[in-house]
């Protein structure tokens, strides 16, 4: 009996403990699952989501996400083929391709880039010393007489390459970006001279940069070292800190020198070496001017207007204006007029840019409340990469703005601004392509531009004809507005209906329609056309704002903004828009335009 006893218990007790641990297993798996996941989670940590957990201002500059760690191999063309070891041990085979352990190579760079760092550190400083000082007194501030070096070295402290990337491109060159953190103890003295005759050595201390340089190895031959010259730019400034300090004195005893000088230094830096701007050292001998950096087209630009803009002010609204460009450089950047007190301001202002890479530039939009005599309050920003452009097609878009451009993830409601887009990249015939036709036919637009390029202006220089041709082309017209219908209106009268009306405006003009009343009516038809005699058809804007009429005045609804671009270049369009102010209201418009061109004299 204790036998059976003595067996059911041993039975039991094992039972229990091959429950127990097949329990702790499956505890144990999931804890290490989640801790993967939790790994996993981190390695795709992004700047955004590391910005959620910290606050901008405990937000370390020197914290780098980089995705070029993902790097497993190097393609070349067959016809250049390099094995590059661990040691870095350059050898001609016959090999495809070369295989790189991402690791091992910023290792082994950041190594030797420590030893060889004195050697750079000379030649970098002349080279920087030759190429930034003219910039520096090009960007040199008004109130001060000269602006040069009298000491330049980078110091001891070597940069650090935190990841590395081979960008795909043509078959005859290789584009390596090699991401770059430096907190160096440069040793750099401006001397400055002011109007007044006074003289200041300037130093610049406590230098911390992160960023993203590109190299191109263009072209590729068969010579060793196989490629004919290297191209160098700052791809990326992700983060650029750095002091001012008057030796034996303070600067901030100096009003206005710090902040000028400051502006001028990262203007030099942006136009010096920032892409697209590309630095060449020739190599092997040969004619390498084609790498030089060109400019490929003009963007059109129309800032239009924007809506729902914050209010910065405590007394009134926002007095909004705007600053555009795509390379952020001081006579680069063009800014609106100021529309005081208003949160959806109309500017109706036209802006071109020279591009000079489609593929990596951006057109940035900052719009700020003028404060008067006090710094401009950013209200929010927006960009487009240029990638988003179809040559010769007008693009017309409504941008969200936020608070960073880095941060897209924006919860606050900071407003939106309309800007209308046109790319035109240059070619050998300088004409532009009409958008809204498949067959590229000629419309009177293009036949005017063309026909002053026929009469002599000088078109070897793509940006100065084709400036030339817009500033002498005046497109005049008749446009013919027939406000068709309107649907989904706010009802504004207590039985749940509206007595709708539109009131037509040309802005620049100033000429003004309005349809009839339509009584008790949230989806009325008006089927009413208005003419228009516009004088400049590239600068005018028709505004159409509804209205509810009521025994003692009126209460808007919205409004719907647009240019006359789409109507000259098609010649005649029907649309359906929708009533800015609305939740769901609309119009439906007819457009037709008809063209009278005049060519200045």
């Amino acid at each position: 009996m204790g036998f059976v006893v003595g067996y059911i218990l041993g039975f039991a007790l094992g039972i229990g403990l091959i429950v127990g641990f097949a329990r702790y297993q499956n505890i144990r798996s999931k804890r290490r699952t989640n801790l993967a996941t939790i790994i996993a989670a981190l390695a795709r940590m992004t700047v955004e989501d590391s910005r959620k957990l910290l606050p901008d201002q405990f937000y370390p500059s020197w914290v780098v996400f980089s995705q070029r760690q993902k790097l497993s191999y190097i393609s070349f063309p067959p016809k250049y083929r390099l094995n590059i070891q661990y040691d870095i041990r350059v050898i001609l085979k016959k090999r495809p391709c070369v295989q790189i352990l991402p690791h091992s190579f910023l290792t082994w760079l950041n190594h030797h880039l420590d030893k060889i760092w004195p050697y750079v550190d000379e030649a970098a400083s002349e080279i920087i010393r030759n190429s930034v000082e003219p910039i520096l007194e090009q960007y040199r501030p008004a109130i001060l007489a000269s602006l040069k070096f009298s000491k330049l070295t980078l110091g001891t402290v070597a940069p650090q390459f935190t990841g590395v990337s081979i960008i795909d491109s043509e078959s005859d060159e290789i584009i390596m970006e090699l991401d770059l953190q430096w907190d160096g103890n440069p040793n750099i003295v401006l001397d400055i001279k002011t109007k007044v005759g006074v003289a200041l050595p300037i130093q610049v201390k406590n230098i911390g940069f992160t960023g993203v340089f590109r190299l191109i190895f263009k072209p590729l031959v068969d010579e060793f070292p196989c490629f004919g010259a290297v191209c160098y730019s700052l791809r990326e400034k992700r983060n650029l800190d750095f002091t001012l300090k008057v030796i034996g004195g303070d600067i901030s005893a100096i009003p206005g020198i710090s902040d000028a000088l400051e502006d001028t230094i990262r203007d030099a830096i942006e136009d010096s070496i920032t892409w697209p701007v590309r630095n060449i050292v020739p190599i092997l001998p040969g004619d390498y001017s084609y790498l030089e950096l060109k400019p490929v087209g003009t963007l059109e630009v129309k800032l239009i207007e924007a809506k729902e803009l914050t209010n910065k002010d405590l007394i009134g609204k926002s007095d909004p204006f705007a600053k555009i460009f795509i390379r952020p450089l001081l006579d680069k950047t063009k800014t609106s007029k100021t529309i005081n007190n208003q949160l959806n301001p109309i500017w109706n202002e036209h802006f071109e840019f020279v591009v000079e890479d489609v593929l990596t530039q951006q057109l940035t939009v900052r719009v700020y409340d003028d404060e008067g005599i006090q710094a401009s309050e950013l209200i929010g920003c927006a960009r487009v990469p240029l990638t988003e452009l179809q040559p010769g097609k007008v693009k017309d878009v409504w941008l969200k703005l936020v608070k960073d451009l880095e941060i897209q993830r924006d919860q606050k409601n900071r407003g939106q601004v309309h800007l209308e887009l046109l790319y035109c990249p240059y070619s050998t015939e300088n004409q532009f392509l009409n958008p809204f036709d498949p067959d590229f036919r000629l419309t009177s637009l293009e036949k005017a531009l063309k026909q002053v390029t026929d009469d002599g202006v000088d078109s070897t220089d793509p940006a100065k004809s084709s400036s030339q041709m817009k500033k002498d082309v005046i497109i005049r017209g008749v446009l013919s507005v027939t406000v068709i219908s309107g649907e989904d209106l706010p009802a504004t009268d207590l039985m749940g209906k509206s007595d709708p009306f539109v009131i037509l405006t040309m802005k620049k003009s100033e000429q003004k329609n309005k349809t009839r009343v339509l009584n008790d009516t949230l989806n009325p038809v008006w089927n009413q056309t208005f003419d228009f005699v516009v004088e400049d058809g590239l600068h005018e804007l028709l505004i159409l704002e509804v209205y509810d009429h009521d025994t003692f005045g009126k209460d808007k609804m919205g409004r719907c903004t647009m240019t006359l671009t789409r109507a000259i270049l098609e010649g005649e369009f029907t649309d359906i828009f929708h009533i800015d102010g609305t939740k769901s209201g609309k119009l439906s418009l007819h457009l037709k335009w008809t063209p009278q061109t005049i060519i200045k004299d």
